[in-house]
This record gives C-alpha cells, sequence and structure tokens, in this order.
C-alpha cells in the first residue's frame, strides 16, 4: 500500500512550541479546566486577527452558539445562514429554536450571495442574525453584505472556521462582522485537536460568552446559577497547543499557498476544469484546494481513482437545503450552490504533503485526462 496523502491533517510545529506550553501546563498541574495557556490564547490570538477580546472554547460550533445567544436570537427568531457549508454553521440556529433560511452561493466567490441575501431580507425583514461563512479560506464579499445587513439591523456573525489568515481587504476574516468564530477541528489550518474561539471587539458580551460557557456559574462561594449554563470552555492543555500552532500560521498559510499554485500550474490547462474563485479584495488562507469539474469527468470518478491509490479528497459541502433534517426550511437562490456541489472537488492540501505527493497527484489527475 503506498503512502497515505490525507485531505488536511494535523501538523505539530518542527520547533515543538506545542510541547512547551503542554510540559509547563503539566509542571504547574494547571490540565484542567482553565489556566494561563487559556488567558494567553485568548490574547495572543485576539492580538493576531486584530480583535479587542476572545474567548477560547470546547468547539466552533460552540463559539456559533454563543454568538447567536449574545446576539439576543431566541425562539421564533430568523437567522439567515448559507446553504453552501458544513451543518455545524446551521446547527446552532436549532439549539436557540429559532428558525434557518438557506441562502444560495454567487460564483464569484463561492459564498454568500448579496442578491440572494437581498431577496431573503425583502422577505424576511425582521431577520435578527446573519452567519457568514467564509468557505474553503475564501472571504465573502463582505462590504455588500454588511451594508445590507446594516440597512436591516441584523447582527453579522462569521463563521470563519476555515478561514483563519484569510484577509479580507487588509483585515482578518472573523473581525468584520458583530461576532467571528474560529475552529481549531483537527483538519483545520491550525489545530488544537478540537476547539474554537468566539471573538468581538465588544468586551462586554465576549465576558458573558465566557460566563455561559462556564456552566453560568455565578460569583458565590456556593454554586449558585441564575442563567441556562454550558460546558464550553477550552482545556489548558488544548489552549497549550493552541499556543503553539499559533507561532506557525503563517507558514501554513504560505504553504497551503504554495499546494494550490502548484495545482493550478499543473491541472489548469486540462480541458474543463477550473479551480476556486480569487478576487482583488481577497488574500485566502488556501485551506482546501478546489476545483470544478464541468466536462465528462465527473468529481466522483477522481476520488475513486485517488482512493485506490491511497489519496484523500473531497465533494465540496452538500447544500444545507438539501440536507433531509434541514428540507423542511426556506431557501433563497438560483441553485448554484447545487451546481457547485455537483461538480466540486477537494483535492489534497494537507501541509505536511512533499513536491514529490503533488506531483503523484497531478499526475494521476493528468492521467485521468489522457484515458
Amino acid at each position: 500500500m503506498k503512502e497515505r496523502i490525507y485531505l488536511s491533517s494535523p501538523h505539530m510545529s518542527d520547533e515543538g512550541y506545542e510541547m512547551q506550553y503542554i510540559q509547563e501546563a503539566f509542571a504547574t498541574n494547571w490540565i484542567a479546566p482553565l489556566g494561563e495557556n487559556v488567558d494567553a490564547f485568548e490574547r495572543e490570538l485576539a492580538q493576531k486577527v486584530g480583535i479587542k477580546s476572545a474567548a477560547a472554547l470546547s468547539s466552533g460550533t460552540a463559539a456559533i452558539h454563543l454568538a447567536l445567544k449574545a446576539a439576543g436570537v431566541g425562539e421564533e427568531d430568523i437567522v439567515f445562514c448559507p446553504t453552501l457549508t458544513f451543518s455545524a454553521t446551521a446547527n446552532p440556529i436549532i439549539y436557540q429554536n429559532a428558525t434557518p433560511v438557506f441562502i444560495d452561493s454567487d460564483y464569484k466567490t463561492w459564498n454568500m450571495c448579496p442578491e440572494a441575501l437581498e431577496q431573503a431580507f425583502h422577505k424576511y425583514p425582521h431577520a435578527k442574525a446573519v452567519i457568514v461563512v467564509h468557505l474553503y479560506g475564501l472571504s465573502a464579499d463582505m462590504d455588500r453584505i454588511m451594508e445590507i445587513c446594516r440597512r436591516y439591523n441584523a447582527t453579522v456573525i462569521e463563521d470563519a472556521a476555515e478561514s483563519l489568515g484569510t484577509y479580507y481587504k487588509g483585515k482578518h476574516t472573523g473581525t468584520i462582522g458583530d461576532y467571528g468564530i474560529f475552529s481549531f477541528n483537527g483538519n483545520k489550518i491550525i489545530t488544537t485537536s478540537g476547539g474554537g474561539m468566539l471573538v468581538s471587539n465588544n468586551e462586554e458580551r465576549i465576558a458573558k460568552a465566557r460566563f455561559w460557557a462556564t456552566q453560568s456559574r455565578d460569583p458565590a462561594r456556593h454554586y449558585q446559577h441564575s442563567e441556562l449554563g454550558f460546558n464550553y470552555r477550552m482545556s489548558n492543555v488544548v489552549a497549550g497547543i493552541g499556543r503553539g500552532q499559533l507561532k506557525v500560521l503563517d507558514q501554513r498559510v504560505a504553504k497551503k499557498k504554495y499546494i494550490f499554485e502548484f495545482y493550478k500550474s499543473q491541472l489548469q490547462e486540462l480541458e474543463d476544469i477550473s479551480f476556486m474563485p480569487s478576487n482583488d479584495w481577497d488574500e485566502p488562507n488556501y485551506w482546501l484546494s478546489s476545483v470544478i469539474l464541468q466536462g465528462n469527468v465527473r468529481p466522483v470518478d477522481v476520488m475513486e481513482i485517488l482512493g485506490r491509490e491511497n489519496i484523500e479528497s473531497r465533494p465540496v459541502w452538500k447544500p444545507m437545503h438539501l440536507q433531509p433534517y434541514f428540507m423542511k426550511y426556506d431557501y433563497i437562490g438560483e441553485n448554484i450552490s447545487t451546481e457547485l456541489f455537483k461538480n466540486g472537488l477537494c483535492l489534497p492540501s494537507d501541509t505536511k504533503m512533499f513536491d514529490s505527493d503533488l506531483e503523484r497527484v497531478a499526475g494521476i489527475i493528468q492521467s485521468i485526462w489522457r484515458q
């Protein structure tokens, strides 16, 4: 069996930064629940992305949940959500007993279509919040989206789970809306094995989110709870991994870009293949190098052949409005997201890949076109 090539797997620093912080946690016996690593990780990430405050949490999903709660989203509220995303974006809307309305993509960004968003507000002018996803590290058209949302007084939550290190017009994604969330799941550009971060310039709301995330424990000698709480805080060990990973974020972004440009140089001349879009205002982190196939070769054909060679690849996300659980909710758009799903393919984008691995992947794909 040939050596496995992964789509995107954890990549610890060569310098061993993570172990330094983990060992410190063990040496001081601050394993959990909190500790210096958690506090420092919050400060360091906030400083890195240029925002006032951050709360380290157990997952990106937890961060979206608390962002919705901080925005006052509750029962019967409408929340607009991109349909082309992972279910973790949409699930917290249901946690809050609110109602998702799914918004189509556009070809320009692969993200939320501003025209479809405007149509959604015409239909639901009192929508409480909008979750914007920066898919595969590509930033959404934030100026247009923010202008629309401000006009309708809707809270903007940026799901930047896949886009840490991506810039929109010189600003980090996740820092443009009212709230931003990052994920440190094992497949993300940096990882803590699992975990997430909620960020905002509203320091009071972030402090409230930390309170909710720590079981809403009131400041009393005894255990007292005046509000519903959640067990959402990040552990001190996990945060130590995050601090080490944050030191190599720029390296990881550079390698992801190298991978994308390698594939593009090798594959762009193939008939009926195109790469994910780029815009003048977008500096992506290229989390996953993704392509669109519109000829006789279908994504499933490529995935099966790569799979036989022990190479991992994936389809583009299946839209939420096509998912069995979410089909009952409204959808606004023209099925661009459906076309992206049908024709999209995510190529292996693991930052531990060598040129020989990239040549192996590209060579197999080229051979498919020669057949």
